[in-house]
This record gives structure tokens, C-alpha cells and sequence, in this order.
């Protein structure tokens, strides 16, 4: 009976810090993708490992004032490994965006003719980008969606469909992460 109010003693102590601990922005995206470091970790990050991932981001929140959180997975992808000691040269990012997410690619102006509210996700994909990411939009969501590329913010490249882009971005070694 002791032993067992002792487990679970330890086992409250345990959740409440961690709860208790606050997730950490950056290094590489500021402002975005905060992570929490694992340094109990028992499956070791590769540091010197390439990471190549190419995120899928398809869905958008229902709020348009706030920010993509399918987006700003690659943001938390970038930090929580240079954060674990990966050299920010090692990681490459891809985000392929389509269907509902088409108009978090949009411009301020656009975005707020549409919604009312400059694009929250704006100053997200612009870091992103100035970070190395590619971020590419499918040219038949751009279409069906009426979400022309010259709306979209500067950078973002149109492909010929989200499945094109997400099969060659693996065909160049990206790993798929879709949440």
C-alpha cells in the first residue's frame, strides 16, 4: 500500500512539472513553432542526419484570425531539431497547400477582402521562406478555389497539383508528414 501511494506520489510530481514547463520559441522561426526540449530523451535525435520533410497542409481553422496550425508544424519541425542540436543547414522544408488551406496563401489585401482581418499566417509562411522553406500551391486548388497564384504571397511557387509536387518532393528524398 506504500509503495503504491509512493508511485503515484511520484507520478503527480511528475505530470505536474511537466505540464509546468512552457514551450520554447526558436531558433530558427521566431515568433512560431514553439517546442518543448526532451533532454530524457532515449531514442537519440541523429544530429548529423539530413532531415528532408514535406509537410501536407490541406485544412485551415475555421477562425480566420488565427494562424494555420498545419502551417505552423514546420515552424515547430525547424526548432524543436535545431534546438536537439541539428544544424539548421541539415533540415529542409517543403509545405505542398491545398484544398481548404488555399487562402492562407492569400496577400493582405486579398485575405482581408475576404475576411475582413489582414492573414494571420502572412508573416509565418514569409519566415518560413526566408529560412529556406519551399512552399508550393496546387495549381488545381488555386483554380477550383479561384485563389489565383498572383494573389498568393510573394515566393509561394504553383504546381500542377499537390499530388505532383508531394510525389516529386519525395522522389527527392522528402519524408511525407501529414497531420
Amino acid at each position: 500500500m506504500k509503495l503504491n501511494l509512493f508511485l503515484l506520489s511520484n507520478l503527480l510530481c511528475t505530470l505536474v512539472l511537466a505540464q509546468a514547463q512552457d514551450p520554447i520559441p526558436g531558433p530558427v522561426i521566431t515568433g512560431y513553432g514553439a517546442v518543448w526540449d526532451i533532454p530524457q530523451a532515449t531514442y537519440k535525435t541523429d544530429t548529423s542526419a539530413s532531415f528532408k520533410a514535406v509537410f501536407d497542409v490541406m485544412n485551415s481553422p475555421e477562425d480566420k484570425t488565427q494562424v494555420n496550425p498545419w502551417i505552423e508544424t514546420a515552424a515547430r519541425f525547424l526548432n524543436m531539431h535545431a534546438r536537439a542540436g541539428v544544424d539548421p543547414g541539415q533540415l529542409q522544408v517543403a509545405l505542398v497547400v491545398h484544398n481548404k488551406a488555399s487562402t492562407d496563401l492569400l496577400e493582405n489585401p486579398y485575405y482581408r477582402e475576404l475576411y475582413g482581418t489582414d492573414n494571420p499566417n502572412s508573416p509565418l509562411i514569409k519566415a518560413l521562406m526566408e529560412s529556406g522553406a519551399q512552399v508550393v500551391f496546387c495549381g488545381q486548388s488555386s483554380v477550383a478555389r479561384k485563389v489565383p497564384v498572383e494573389q498568393t504571397i510573394s515566393g509561394v511557387q504553383l504546381s500542377l497539383s499537390a499530388m505532383t509536387a508531394l510525389i516529386q518532393f519525395q522522389d527527392q528524398g522528402y519524408r511525407l508528414i501529414k497531420f
